[in-house]
């Protein structure tokens, strides 16, 4: 090395301080307490800590990293495993792959940058067979800045951050080679197993993986992706911060997941989504999943980080289980969390799978874009075989304040006219809605949802202000409030094709001359304590 310059003493003053920082206190709080300068854990002759700067890795934000980061995992691997630590500073990288009993530890002040796309950093696409049901996203891994498949005991921790650089927000690319893009075209030629491409465009991406841990860390700008696991067995998401353009974390086709006190903002995708694609080839269900004490918003992107929190025009950010249900999900439980500007709670079951037993408690929500709650099924069915109708049923949505919603729609339930919703009780709701709706929009009938795409902005403003339900068996009201900011000239609720309408204590504010509620084919409808709706029992 020529050590004339300044630029080569400042690499060699960077990389002595690097494998010195692993001697430092902090690491005996996390239960590290060797080095990768040769001491060993106590009793096995064995190296505990791996410091990517003892392999090579400068931090300096200019050089590449990733083929030291690499050569430290690898290293720590075949010794059997252990932790690889990344000091501060900041890791110019492409992808970065992860290995069995691999703990990622980034201290407070690191950072993985991931590397500009001309630098052809990330790893090539795997090959691809058949047709992609699922968008060019969701199909590929290895295009990752840190990816892993088929493995067992991986964990990512510390008050560190990954910061996406030059990560991707789109895949259309992707979608082309796998087929994605023409699937359901007639008298087309698919791209399937295509030549590899180099598109790095997600920031964590873990494939058919088991014992999973995620903590404490930081993504900024992830990509199309913060964070996709799919194929993925008892994992636990917990205090993670996502600040990102598109979707935060995507759990597809995973079982026994804890997502726990995590902060999500995604103004323009999903923040915490939970899909069953057809990536893994097969209909897989989503299951035993809880999500726990999390905030999510659609500020802009980097505003949650910074803490002015600026609104975005698009607001999206939601929890949303969909638009990918192939599979389903099942035995899934939501409680004790935060909508800030954007969406609010949406299940979505519309590629022939099974949505049942799924709850949400405690959820309050401010500055709603488009509506608070949507439930629908529908038969898009992107996929191979879809030989039974999308299901729903056995839904229970408790304790939830919601301000400033939007007047396209409040709570909308749909069915299928062939395969209805069935068993959905909505209990202690108190919703405060903008108003505005005209003597027009309470004329509307929204047309069926059918194959179409399940967003109710797709089927426009719905002709009840505070509640729509349509081909549903079974539906309980309890403790329903609903008010207006400005006069509604909609009724409060309409119910059309419901088999099994149970409502008490259900309060609303209605304008003069506005009837409250209309029922269109109710079956077998009880009402008790709602005076507002004696006249059109």
């Amino acid at each position: 090395m020529n050590t004339s310059s300044p630029g080569a003493v400042d690499g060699i003053v960077k990389f002595v301080l690097c494998c010195l920082s692993v001697l430092a206190p902090g690491l005996s709080q996390i239960g590290v307490f060797a080095a990768d300068s040769g001491d060993d854990q106590p009793g096995t002759g064995r190296k505990v800590v791996y410091s990517v700067c003892a392999y090579g890795a400068l931090g300096d934000g200019k050089i590449l990293d990733s083929p030291a980061i690499n050569k430290t995992i690898d290293a720590c691997a075949d010794a059997g495993g252990g932790t690889v630590y990344f000091p501060a500073g900041t890791y110019l990288s492409g992808s970065i792959r992860l290995k069995s009993n691999i703990h990622l530890f980034l201290d407070a002040g690191a950072i993985i940058l991931g590397a500009p796309q001309n630098m052809n950093a990330y790893d090539e696409t795997e090959p691809w067979e058949g047709i992609a049901y699922q968008d060019g996203g969701h199909t590929y891994f290895h295009n990752s800045l840190i990816w892993g498949e088929n493995l067992t005991n991986v964990s990512i921790t510390g008050f560190g951050m990954i910061k996406g650089g030059g990560l991707v927000r789109s895949d259309g690319i992707l979608d082309r080679m796998s087929g994605f893009s023409t699937w359901n075209k007639t008298n087309s030629n698919p791209r399937t197993n295509a030549p590899p491409v180099r598109l790095g465009n997600k920031a964590i991406a873990l494939k058919l993986c088991r014992n999973v841990l995620l903590r404490d860390i930081t993504i900024f700008h992830g990509g199309h992706f913060a964070i996709l696991v799919t194929g993925c067995d008892n994992m636990t998401v917990d205090n993670v911060t996502m600040d990102t353009d598109r979707d935060g974390i995507d759990i597809d086709c995973c079982r026994n997941t804890m997502v726990s006190n995590c902060r999500i903002n995604s103004p323009r995708d999903d923040a915490l989504c939970p899909k069953s694609t057809f990536a893994l080839g097969r209909n897989v269900i989503t299951e035993n999943l809880t999500i726990i004490n999390c905030q999510v918003s659609g500020f802009e992107e980097g505003t949650l980080l910074d803490g002015t929190m600026k609104p975005s025009s698009i607001k999206n950010g939601r929890i949303k289980f969909g638009t990918e249900s192939n599979g389903g999900y099942r035995n899934c439980t939501v409680a004790n969390c935060t909508f800030r500007g954007c969406r609010g709670i949406t299940l979505e079951e519309v590629d022939g799978g099974i949505m049942e037993n799924i709850t949400f408690n405690n959820i309050t929500m401010m500055d709603v874009a488009a509506y608070p709650i949507y439930i629908t099924t529908g038969k898009r069915h992107r996929g191979p075989d879809v030989p039974v109708p999308s299901r729903a049923r056995n839904i229970l949505i408790s304790n939830v304040i919601a301000t400033g919603c939007e007047p396209m729609s409040g709570i909308q339930i749909e069915g299928l006219p062939e395969q209805m919703v069935e068993g959905v009780r909505l209990e202690n709701i108190r919703f405060v809605f903008k108003g505005g709706g005209t003597k027009e929009d309470a004329a509307r009938v929204p047309k069926e949802l059918g194959a179409g795409y399940p967003e109710p902005k797709n089927l426009g403003t719905m002709p009840a202000y505070g509640l729509f339900a349509r081909h549903v068996r079974d539906l309980e009201l309890a403790n329903i409030r609903f008010t207006l900011d400005n006069e509604d000239l909609r009724p409060a609720m309409q119910c059309v094709d419901v088999d099994g309408l149970e409502i008490d204590h259900f309060k609303a504010q209605v304008a003069d001359g506005v009837s409250p509620a209309r029922f269109e084919g109710v079956k077998g409808a009880v009402i008790r304590n709602s005076p507002l709706l004696d006249a059109v029992q």
